[in-house]
């Protein structure tokens, strides 16, 4: 890829894992890539009109993604990237009320462990885990293992309606903190 073309990058973090979207436009020749993860996902060399959007789909939920052109003046261009509909920043803000993240360490291996709060689906690494359910006294519990080790998700009530629910996560019953992205 030509550096000299690569006008853009963005990180966007999905449950199935954190995607790194390059946008080169070349506007001497009208050229736009895109690159999601390092891989060319859009190519139009030669386009005519330099404004306009790019629609391509990230992740292994297929989520829409769209990079508007905009010309700003002269021959200056603003890009802007869309997620689901939404500019990143409202993307970004619904997915840390939709989701919950806990990055960890296990046997030495790095773990991105998400949880999507409307579905209860838990993702590690990219992978839809395979969960149990159950309801405790306080609330209830989600059961997956990473590697050889238990890990529960446990929600319960904050107490306190603005918060509502509170969830945490347990390796082999030791709370992992919750991370930021």
């Amino acid at each position: 890829m030509l550096s000299g073309d690569l006008v853009a990058v963005w990180e966007v973090a999905l449950s199935d894992g954190v995607y790194r979207i390059e946008f080169a436009h070349g506007t001497t020749t009208g050229k736009r890539v895109v690159y999601v993860n390092g891989q060319e996902v859009v190519r139009k060399d030669w386009m005519f009109k330099l404004v306009g959007k790019e629609t391509f789909t990230v992740g292994s939920s297929d989520t829409k993604a769209t990079i508007a052109i905009e010309a700003i003046s002269g021959f200056a261009y603003e890009y802007t990237l869309q997620i689901a509909g939404k500019s990143l920043q409202k993307f970004i803000d619904n997915r840390a009320q939709t989701t919950k993240t806990w990055l960890l360490k296990v046997d030495g291996q790095d773990y991105r462990v998400v949880l999507e709060k409307d579905t209860m689906d838990v993702w590690c690494n990219g992978q839809k885990m395979d969960t149990t359910g159950e309801f405790v006294d306080d609330g209830t519990e989600t059961n997956f293992t990473v590697g050889e080790h238990e890990c529960c998700i446990k929600a319960t009530s904050s107490g306190k309606k603005k918060n509502g629910i509170v969830h945490y996560l347990l390796l082999d019953g030791e709370q992992i903190p919750a991370s930021t992205h």
